[in-house]
C-alpha cells in the first residue's frame, strides 16, 4: 500500500552508455521504496525500465559515445506507475514505439533468433505504451500497474 501522497514523483538522471543503466536502475528502484511495491512488482519495474534502458543506449545514443544524458521522469498516482525515459538520440524509425510482436519459437535451437524479446516484453508487462518527439527529443512514456491501492468490494 502506497507511503506517501499522490501523486509522487521524482527525476533519475544518468549518463547515456551502458556502464550507468545498472545505476540508474538502483536510483529509480530506490526512490520507488515509498510506494512498498512487493517483490512481483519490483522485478516487473526492473525489467521493464531495463530492457527501454538497454534500446535507448544502443539505439537511439550509440552514435554519441555516452556523451549525452538519459532521464527517468517516475510519478505514480492512481493509475499505477508512469515512467518517462527522455533522451537526446536518434527518434524511432517509424516515430512510434515497436508493435508487439511475439516472438518466433517454434524453430531449431540453431535458428533462435537473438534479439527481438524486448519490446515484446515491455508490451506484455506495461498497461499503456507511448512515444513522442519533442523537439529534439524522444520520450517514451511505459505506464506500469503497479503499486496500485487494493479495491475494497462493494456490498
Amino acid at each position: 500500500m502506497p507511503k506517501h501522497t499522490l501523486p509522487f514523483s521524482f527525476v533519475v538522471t544518468l549518463a547515456g552508455k551502458e556502464d550507468a543503466i545498472r545505476s540508474g536502475l538502483a536510483q529509480t528502484l530506490a526512490g520507488l521504496e515509498p510506494l512498498g511495491l512487493n517483490n512481483d512488482e519490483t522485478t516487473t519495474v526492473e525489467l521493464v525500465l531495463a530492457e527501454a534502458l538497454n534500446n535507448v543506449v544502443e539505439h537511439a545514443l550509440a552514435s554519441t559515445n555516452g556523451e549525452t544524458e538519459i532521464e527517468i521522469r517516475t510519478t505514480h498516482d492512481d493509475q499505477g506507475l508512469l515512467l518517462v525515459i527522455v533522451d537526446q538520440g536518434v527518434p524511432m524509425p517509424t516515430g512510434t514505439a515497436p508493435a508487439c510482436r511475439e516472438p518466433e519459437l517454434a524453430v531449431a535451437l540453431d535458428d533462435m533468433p537473438e534479439g527481438g524479446f524486448g519490446w515484446f516484453m515491455i508490451h506484455t508487462l506495461t498497461q499503456e505504451i507511448d512515444y513522442k518527439r519533442v523537439e529534439d527529443t524522444n520520450q517514451l512514456s511505459l505506464r506500469l500497474p503497479v503499486g496500485l491501492q487494493p479495491q475494497t468490494p462493494t456490498p
